[in-house]
């Protein structure tokens, strides 16, 4: 009875001895785990500034949520190709952009300075804002604006409202060009012009 007690005895003795043994080698090869930490980053070593990457790496692991993924490691929208009209073509390309970042191009008819085009797509801006439909601008150019969307799908809303706005000349999204109402106007106005020039 007496051997069994002090077998017992020395196999925790031996485990606990194992168990110390590691802490001590693991803090030497950390060279302590709290000391680097507390060093001056100017004195960090090469093994220091990896474990500094090492939590890094670890931090980073927790996943983010859908909604938080920058857009390029968002999954593409899925396209349910039976519900796809084969005569709208916008309608697939509504589908393709939704909840992706869209650039859109607007010009200003008539022969503006760059404050009257920053006046004039202000009001186009605060217009969209009012209807929910949220935009960044940027002027780009003395008659030329960009708009930015962060739901691509919503483009097209914003193409009908600007192109019935009286000086709107060109929408512009994905290459494709649409005439705005200062188009016509435009059209028209040279038209009067060069008929009067022939009477002369």
């Amino acid at each position: 009875m007496g051997k069994i007690i002090i077998l017992i005895f020395l196999i925790i003795l031996i485990n606990v001895c194992c168990a110390k043994k590691s802490k001590e080698s693991k803090k030497a090869s950390d060279g302590g785990s709290e000391k680097w930490k507390k060093k001056d980053v100017r004195d960090y070593n090469d093994a220091d500034i990896e474990r500094l990457f090492e939590q890094w790496e670890d931090a980073d692991e927790d996943e983010l949520e859908e909604d938080e993924l920058p857009e390029w490691k968002k999954e593409p929208p899925k396209i349910d190709l039976a519900s796809i009209d084969p005569n709208d073509p916008e309608g697939l390309l509504k589908m393709s952009k939704k909840g992706r970042t869209l650039m859109m191009f607007a010009t200003v008819s008539g022969n503006p300075t760059n404050e009257e085009t920053e006046k004039i797509t202000q009001l186009w801006h605060s217009s969209l804002f009012n209807a929910h439909i949220e935009t960044q601008r940027y002027v780009v150019g003395d008659n030329r604006v960009l708009f930015m969307l962060k739901d691509g799908a919503k483009a097209w809303d914003v193409r009908n409202f600007l192109v019935k706005q009286e000086r709107c000349e060109e929408v512009s999204i994905e290459g494709q060009s649409y005439p705005g109402a200062g188009a016509k106007k435009d059209t028209t106005d040279k038209k009067t012009k060069k008929g009067k020039k022939t009477e002369l």
